[in-house]
């Protein structure tokens, strides 16, 4: 065994939320070492990768996998990490490298509204945070300030600031779409770290229309860039770095973390406080992995919350042929939605919802299509262009309830480095089922404003995950019922901090990075403030 690294501040996981946190302790004169499982791997090199990749509509195929930290891959054959408890698969998108799954994000950073913070007082469904939307909003700013946010100022969530970037010009595609959709439904601008000016020493956005699964100039923000600030800060990073337990003293106190290296080296690294960072599912991995006789149901589990409550967007789509060329494929890949539904009374009923409208090109989709279809020569090459050219897909955002039973465990099978790999457990409720209704007769009103043909909804009863993972690590004022307070420090351990999606109770109608990210500032906050007056 390799021993003694040591920092004042020890952060396990090396994402957007993470990074963005040690840099905000470094910068504040702590010293701070984070951990991640993953390689480091330049931006060059994954976009390369994904040039050369067969599977390009695999938003994972850029990234490298490897069995010593493994993640969920879908090509050629499907999720060989996750164990699937049903009733529906989980098909998560996670990456493990230095800069976390925002590499393949599409860089939306929604602001939850008001009411997404206290839905079990105001519609009788979800639960309550235990903080509200104004003690956020100053974190929101700073994230949104960091990471270069601009977008439309319709989107219900109220703002003390402007934007601090303005949008990225509306494609073609977007202009006719909004205009007719109007007045029925309202086309908004999508809030996206995406720049459309030079910034951060990144250039603006000139539409190649692959934001997923990575940016090529780095127009978009993402978590490389937020590891790479938080190491100029001066945050020590450990990449290959494979976190197996947590180790504490007699009163609970978290005193190191013990990370193998690839090789299966064992690593002891010791601190003051620690900040587990990674991702929802394997945060909860880890504080299961950590039991001990004082805890012999993992740590921060005394409660039996870690890993429940695990909610993300249940997803339907739907694809047409509009009535005249609209183009997509120019300009970014998620520039627009529509957010009315997004609130309502109708939330003591049935899920509400935002509707996502995809800019991305169609061409493969209806290549494919047309030559299934019988197509080929000149007649398919008219045909692409034509169909190409008029093609529309949009799919939801739907709330899901927290549900105790939608759970990260532990699975039978092991990694490479004899670790239990997670197993998810995820279904969905009538309230659900009954959102969904309401989004497809909305869908059908979207279709004959467009004049469309070829309408085709996804299958009845099978849903996508829109990679928005909330819930597993819920922040709560009550410890028998959560896993973190509200600043996301664990309930059974006194420097143990948790930051990301996982903390967050209710996963709302939107993509959920920004609000995990204004969250994480907090907690940062929280632990300088601590720090300082021990």
């Amino acid at each position: 065994m390799t021993t003694n690294l040591s920092a004042d501040i020890v952060v396990i996981g090396a994402g957007i939320c993470g990074s963005l946190l040690a840099r905000k302790l470094a910068l504040g004169g702590h010293s701070v070492l984070m951990l991640e499982s993953g390689p480091r791997v330049k931006r060059a090199e994954l976009v390369e990768r994904y040039r050369h990749s067969p599977f390009k509509s695999d938003f994972m195929s850029p990234y490298p996998y490897s069995d010593k930290a493994p993640h969920p891959t879908f090509t050629p054959e499907p999720n060989r990490y996750i164990e699937q408890a049903g009733p529906h698969p989980f098909a998560a998108q996670y990456i493990r490298m230095l800069g976390g799954t925002s590499w393949h994000w599409a860089a939306q950073m929604w602001r939850y509204l008001p009411s997404d913070f206290r839905t079990r007082t105001l519609y009788g469904v979800g639960k309550d945070w235990p903080l509200g939307y104004d003690e956020l909003e100053p974190y929101y700013y700073e994230a949104e300030a960091i990471t270069g946010v601009g977008g439309s100022m319709e989107t219900g969530s109220p703002r003390a600031k402007p934007y601090p970037m303005e949008r990225v010009p509306a494609s073609w595609f977007q202009q006719r779409i909004t205009e007719r959709l109007a007045p029925q439904f309202k086309v908004i601008d999508d809030s996206t770290a995406r720049n459309s000016r030079s910034f951060d020493g990144r250039p603006a956005c000139c539409g190649n229309n692959n934001c997923m699964p990575v940016c090529p100039i780095d127009a978009q923000y993402h978590g490389g860039i937020a590891a790479a600030s938080a190491e100029q800060a001066g945050v020590q990073v450990i990449t290959e770095a494979v976190v197996y337990r947590l180790e504490h003293d007699a009163r609970g106190a978290i005193v190191a973390a013990h990370y193998y290296d690839w090789n299966k080296v064992s690593h002891r690294v010791s601190g003051k406080t620690f900040v587990l960072a990674a991702n929802a599912i394997e945060s909860s991995r880890l504080l299961l992995l950590s039991s001990s006789s004082a805890f012999p149901t993992g740590l921060a589990n005394r409660s039996d919350q870690v890993g429940r409550n695990l909610c993300d967007h249940p997803a339907i789509g739907v694809t047409f042929d509009v009535d005249e060329p609209v183009w997509p494929g120019r300009g970014p890949v998620s520039p627009c939605s529509i957010g009315q539904f997004r609130d309502g009374d109708f939330r003591a009923d049935h899920a509400p919802f935002r509707i996502d409208i995809s800019n991305a090109s169609q061409v493969a989709a209806v290549t494919r299509e047309l030559i299934q279809d019988g197509y080929y020569g000149v007649k398919l090459e008219g045909a692409i262009r034509d169909r190409a050219a008029r093609r529309v897909s949009i799919k939801n955002a739907l709330e899901q309830l927290p549900d105790p039973d939608n759970r990260v465990t532990l699975g039978d099978g092991k990694d490479a480095l004899g670790l239990p790999v997670p197993r998810i457990y995820w279904n969905v409720d009538d309230y659900v089922i009954k959102g969904t209704a309401a989004t497809r007769r909305r869908y059908d009103g979207i279709a004959a404003r467009l004049g469309a043909t070829n309408v085709k909804h996804s299958k009845p009863g099978v849903f996508g995950n829109r990679q928005h993972i909330t819930g597993t690590l819920s922040m709560g004022s009550d410890p028998a019922a959560s896993v973190t307070d509200p600043y996301g420090r664990a309930h059974d351990h006194p420097n143990l901090y948790m930051a990301g999606t996982g903390v967050m109770p209710t996963v709302g109608t939107c993509n959920v990075t920004l609000t995990a990210l204004a969250l994480a500032l907090r907690t940062a906050d929280r632990i300088d403030a601590e720090m300082r007056h021990a």
